[in-house]
């Protein structure tokens, strides 16, 4: 089993990732959508939150080795880049999704220095705009941003035109076309279940179960 399989098991068998054609899911963007994601719930997992942790730490210091400091992204993002932080012994910051409206003002927490190289922790990528507009803003404030790390990504195209416009690389423990192939393999959806799951893929903006 790959490695990016082995972390789709832990989200599927922790109930991490909710699957149904029947009944979709309404995203925020009001897209409708047969899956849910929500890796909040792997910290509830020991085992599972420090294999998917390990995971993290790999590749981070495979393909980011020269970052001199994690960014986590509130709010799902902030728990894994602190562990990851913790674990690599590199300073740590996150991100606000706008400044505090009282005391020092801030939307970053933390001590980020200019020219720093800085790498962002993810919990989930769809589109890449959120986590983008986070890169803009650690930008805006002298750092050099490497990349963005995620525990798990839709695959969408948009995704990977938004990242390669901003030229910022990004890499991802899982995605969704692992997920959903393993999900079949292992009997949690069916044959034409998969089928719906792949349609909604190609245009989840127009996609009705």
């Amino acid at each position: 089993m790959t490695n990016e399989a082995a972390i789709a098991e832990k989200l599927l068998h922790i109930g991490a990732v909710k699957l149904n054609t029947e009944k979709p899911f309404t995203w925020a963007s009001g897209w409708e959508s047969p899956i849910y994601c929500d890796n909040r719930k792997l910290l509830s997992f020991p085992y599972e939150r420090d294999f998917v942790k390990s995971e993290l730490c790999s590749v981070i210091f495979e393909e980011f080795m020269q970052a001199d400091a994690l960014v986590g992204v509130a709010t799902a993002g902030i728990a894994w880049g602190a562990m990851a932080a913790d674990q690599l012994k590199l300073p740590y910051l996150y991100v606000r999704p706008k400044p505090k409206e009282h005391g020092l003002s801030n939307q970053i927490e933390g001590n980020l220095q200019k020219g720093q190289k800085v790498l962002l922790i993810e919990d989930l990528i769809s589109t890449g705009k959120s986590s983008l507009q986070v890169c803009e803003v650690v930008k805006n404030a002298g750092a050099e941003i490497l990349g963005v790390v995620s525990i798990f990504n839709y695959g969408f195209p948009q995704a990977d035109e938004a990242f390669k416009l901003a030229g910022i690389p990004y890499r991802s423990l899982s995605n969704y076309q692992v997920l959903i192939k393993l999900a079949q393999e292992k009997g949690y959806i069916t044959d034409a279940a998969l089928k719906s799951l792949l349609k909604w893929r190609e245009n989840p903006a127009e996609w009705h179960g």
